[in-house]
Parts: structure tokens; C-alpha cells; sequence
């Protein structure tokens, strides 16, 4: 193809996600079905606007590399071992009952071993993109809901990669399902323990030694070849380049440069994950998917209700309450983002016929369709059966309460670390960010959660939990950098409590109008504050003195607007 026929293909993929995409946003749903209708539209079985192209798959493709190492870099081991008891007990038996449930019905109905058990192992994973937003907007993150799904999402994030190694070892010839899900096992054992020993030794030193030179630059260029470069070293031993980024993700995952390295690689797998989906609904036929509406629709019904039940009574055995674990198991019915890769896959190395590869990727877009809709049933019956439930006592509420309850400080000078002192002796736990790397190693060293990242950059901050955060506090003294701070924070987290320091009066106003929730002005309370200390020298009461205080904090500082900022 030509340079002018590239970027023709650009234009229209990015027209069509700016036209396309936010309306359905505005509907209230996913991006992801958006970018799915983006790709149908444009592509060759809608209005042909775009070929087939091969540029376009191939760099789609990075999309899942770069997805899978953002749930690499969430899925710390310390997460791991806190939540293990769900993640590794209840998810594990959702992935493999539901799967084995799938793959069986559908080697009932005539397909091949291999078939149904790449058939069985996709459709038992859940659309984590799609359900974390579900939970973010209605605010149920860190409810028991929250967690236990949370935690089945998490087992089937790294279930996928053991699932993606299984169709590649299926394509190969003369082999047995055991043999190839037996290598498929032994090749991710391996690849886990080698990467992992070399990406100790390696990782946190270089990224120590980039982060010394204070280039914003050459720190992205390094998050990126951390990605790419362990993808591409994978994939020489025959595995994907997905696992790789996986395996990077969770290694990065345990240093103290994650958040900066999670809001500068995001950019990147949006756009490139946006492209991937696009790509994925250029492959769907409408008029094909119209002809078969009946079976369509008989199997994602299926698909729902199955699913439902399993996880239902699989999340009761593990003591959930049974309104949660229904409103879990509607919650989690839908097919996920990863079946598309895995079904995109299998289809072109032939191991599942593209008639069929068409059906179950109209199966998967209709469910995660009517997941919005499930969740709000799931939220009506769990009200109604809250009566009911018992047994709560294996519940894990100090987790659930410990989540999303640390109060995140921007800036950890002299200012942050007071702070941060004053809710430690509060028992009120924290997470600081800073940029200076020596300070940052220095308080690691002594075991205070502080990471390395601008704090000026607001993709930080919401890496580090700005959306849950019970309060955010800004201690940094760059004027400019924290009105915007102030006003990205409170226009995109409205509920947010945003405490802030200001440099004088006029900026305490300007702070005030950009939504900051409370703001101490340097010049003033430290004016205040020696005036006390005089007063007392000159015999002046403690009590006499603190009211005279107050009087001057009282309006925020009104009565000394003539006076100081000037």
C-alpha cells in the first residue's frame, strides 16, 4: 500500500472513533462497543470505506500488548497474596467450571476437542474494561460487590494468557489437547521464572538511572522498550509478545515507578486498543449476523443465564451473601474484550471455522450490550434478597474497608511530609508522589508508600488513585502547575476533596473559583502564626491569642485580604 493510501486508512479510522465513539459515550455505555461500530461501519462488510487491511491488524496488535501489561502492572503480588483466598479460589473455579460447562455443550454439538476448548475457555471470561467502569461510575469499587468481582476479574486477566499459548499450541500439527494444554503450562512456568529473575536484576537499576537524568522524555521512551523490548524477546522463544508485556507489567508493578509509568504508557493503549477493536468489528459481518439473529440471540441468552448461575452459586459457596454473589453473577455474564483476541485468533489459524468465529464475536458484542442493564437488575434483586443472607463472617471487611481509604498526596517535600506525619499519627494511611528520586528511595528505604512520578500530571495522579482517593492534598509550590492541578481534579472528580496550599491571597481566590475544597495561604497562616508567637512573648494568654487567630482564619482570611498578597 502506499504512503498516500496508510494515511487515508488513519484519517478514516480516526474520523470515524471522534464521530462515532462519543455517542456512545453520551448513551452511557462502553467505548469499546463504540469502537466495535466504528469498525463495522467503515469496513468491509459495511460501507467499505476500508479494506482488509494488514497495517492496520498488525498495529492493532499492539493494543492487547499493551493491555495486558496495564493488568501486569495492576496486578502487584502483594495485591495477589491479599485478595489470594478469592482470586485464586473463587476466580480459579469460575474460569475453569464455566469453561468446562461451555466447552463441553459446544463438544456436544459437534465440534472438536480443541474447538471447544478454546470456545469453552474464551466465552468463561468476563469484560474487565467494561465491568471496572461499571463499577467506577456507580461507586461500588470498593464495596463487597466491588471486591469479589474485583478479585474473579483478576484470575481470568491471567487465565488469558495461558489461554492465548494454548491456541497457538493447538495450531501445531499432531498435537493432543493434554500435550498442548500441558506445554501450554510448562511454557508459561518457564517464561514467568526466567523474565522475572532477568527483570529483577535489570529493571529497577536502569529505570533508577533514567529517572536520574530527570527526562520526561527518555522515561517514556524507556516505559516503551520495557514493554516492546520483553514482548519481542518472548516472542523469539515461540511465545507471544502479549505474555512478555504481562510479565513486564508485573514486574514494574512491585517498584516505586508504576504510576508514572502506567500514566505515561496509557495514552499509547487507548489509541492502540481503540484500533484493535476497530479492526475486530471490521471482521463482523451485519448481514451475516442478521441472518443468524435467531441463534444469535438463543446463544447469548444462553451465554447470560449460564454464567450467572455458576458464578452465583460458586461466589455463595465461598460465603458471599446471596443478593451479592446474584449481583455478581450478573455482573460478570457478559463475554470479555479478551474473547475477541482469542477467537480472532483461533479463526486465523483455522482451528474454528470463520462462520463460527463470526457468531461467537456477535455473541460477546451483544452481551456486553445488555450488561449495563443486567447490573441494575443485579443491584434491584440483591435490595430485595439483602433479608436473606447469612453467614457474613467470612467476608473480608477490613480489606474492603482498607480499599481506596489513602489519602493521596501530590508533592512530598517538607510541606507533604508533615502531612503525611499528621495521618499517620491519625491511623489514616497515605500514598505520596514525588519526583525527586533520592527522596523517593530514601523514604521507600523506611518503608512510607511514597512513588516515583510528576506530581504536576494529572495521568499520575488518577494512576495513583486520584478517582478513590478520600481526600487529595497538593503541596507543591509551582502556581501555575496547581490551578491546573486544582481545575483537571475537580472537573473531572467532582466529589473529589481537593486540600491545597496557596502562595499568597490573590492565588487562594483563583484556587477557590477552580474548585479546591479547602486552602491554607503560605503568607498569611505563617504571618499568623509568628504573630501568635509575639503575642505570647509579650505576655499574651494562649487562650487570648488562639481567638485572635481564629477571628483572622474566619472567612477564609477575608479580613486580611488588604494586607497580605499584595
Amino acid at each position: 500500500m502506499s504512503h498516500t493510501g496508510v494515511f487515508h486508512d488513519v484519517l478514516i479510522f480516526l474520523l470515524a472513533a471522534v464521530i462515532i465513539v462519543p455517542l456512545f459515550h453520551r448513551l452511557r455505555t462502553s467505548p469499546i462497543l463504540g469502537y466495535l461500530a466504528a469498525g463495522m461501519l467503515i469496513g468491509p462488510h459495511g460501507f467499505a470505506i476500508i479494506g482488509d487491511t494488514q497495517s492496520a491488524h498488525t498495529l492493532a496488535e499492539f493494543g492487547v500488548v499493551f493491555l495486558l501489561f496495564m493488568i501486569g502492572l495492576d496486578l502487584s503480588l502483594e495485591r495477589l497474596r491479599a485478595m489470594g483466598r478469592y482470586v485464586f479460589g473463587l476466580g480459579l473455579l469460575q474460569v475453569l467450571v464455566s469453561g468446562l460447562v461451555i466447552g463441553v455443550t459446544a463438544w456436544s454439538l459437534g465440534f472438536e476437542v480443541k474447538a471447544a476448548a478454546i470456545i469453552g475457555g474464551a466465552l468463561a471470561l468476563s469484560s474487565t474494561a467494561f465491568v471496572l467502569q461499571l463499577l467506577v461510575e456507580r461507586g461500588e469499587r470498593a464495596t463487597e460487590f466491588g471486591y469479589f468481582s474485583f478479585a474473579i476479574l483478576l484470575l481470568q486477566d491471567l487465565a488469558v494468557v495461558p489461554l492465548l499459548i494454548m491456541v497457538t499450541t493447538f495450531s501445531q500439527a499432531e498435537t493432543s489437547f493434554i500435550v498442548a494444554f500441558g506445554l501450554a503450562i510448562v511454557e508459561a512456568a518457564i517464561a514467568l521464572i526466567v523474565v522475572t529473575w532477568v527483570g529483577r536484576l535489570i529493571l529497577r537499576p536502569v529505570f533508577h538511572m533514567i529517572s536520574s537524568s530527570r527526562s520526561a522524555e527518555l522515561f517514556v521512551a524507556m516505559a516503551l522498550l520495557t514493554v516492546l523490548g520483553t514482548g519481542w524477546l518472548l516472542s523469539l522463544t515461540g511465545l507471544s509478545m502479549a505474555l512478555g508485556a504481562f510479565l513486564a507489567g508485573l514486574l514494574l508493578a512491585e517498584t516505586e515507578y508504576r504510576h508514572q509509568v502506567e500514566a505515561d504508557v496509557r495514552p499509547f493503549r487507548g489509541l492502540l486498543l481503540g484500533l484493535f477493536f476497530m479492526t475486530i468489528g471490521m471482521t463482523i459481518n451485519i448481514g451475516f449476523i442478521l441472518t443468524h439473529l435467531g441463534l444469535i440471540t438463543m446463544l447469548v441468552l444462553a451465554l447470560l443465564i449460564g454464567k450467572t448461575i455458576i458464578t452465583s452459586l460458586l461466589s455463595r459457596a465461598f460465603g458471599v451473601p446471596t443478593g451479592i454473589s446474584l449481583k455478581i453473577g450478573l455482573a460478570l455474564s457478559q463475554g470479555g474484550e479478551f474473547g475477541f483476541v482469542i477467537f480472532g485468533a483461533a479463526g486465523a489459524l483455522n482451528l474454528i471455522p470463520m462462520e463460527t468465529v463470526q457468531i461467537l464475536l456477535a455473541v460477546i458484542a451483544l452481551s456486553m450490550v445488555a450488561t449495563p442493564s443486567l447490573v441494575y437488575l443485579g443491584a434491584f434483586l440483591s435490595v430485595k434478597l439483602k433479608g436473606t443472607d447469612e453467614d457474613r463472617e467470612n467476608i473480608p471487611n477490613t480489606e474492603i474497608k482498607a480499599d481506596g481509604k489513602s489519602v493521596l498526596i501530590a508533592g512530598f517535600g517538607r510541606v507533604g511530609q508533615t502531612i503525611a506525619k499528621v495521618l499517620s499519627d491519625g491511623g489514616i494511611p497515605y500514598v505520596a508522589i514525588d519526583q525527586d528520586l533520592h527522596r523517593v528511595t530514601e523514604c521507600r528505604a523506611k518503608g512510607m508508600p511514597v512513588f516515583f512520578g510528576d506530581a504536576g500530571q494529572v495521568a499520575v495522579l488518577n494512576a495513583a488513585g486520584a478517582a478513590n482517593a478520600p481526600a487529595i492534598v497538593i503541596t507543591l509550590d509551582q502556581v501555575g502547575i496547581v490551578n491546573q492541578i486544582v481545575f483537571e481534579l475537580s472537573k473531572n472528580h467532582p466529589d473529589a476533596q481537593i486540600f491545597v496550599r496557596a502562595r499568597d491571597m490573590r492565588h487562594l481566590r483563583k484556587l477557590e473559583f477552580r474548585g479546591a475544597t479547602a486552602i491554607v495561604p503560605e503568607t498569611a497562616e505563617a504571618s499568623l502564626q509568628l504573630g501568635a508567637i509575639v503575642l505570647k512573648s509579650l505576655g499574651i494568654g494562649s487562650d487570648l491569642s488562639e481567638t485572635i487567630l481564629e477571628t483572622f482564619r474566619e472567612d477564609d482570611y477575608s479580613q486580611l485580604e488588604n494586607i497580605v498578597g499584595r
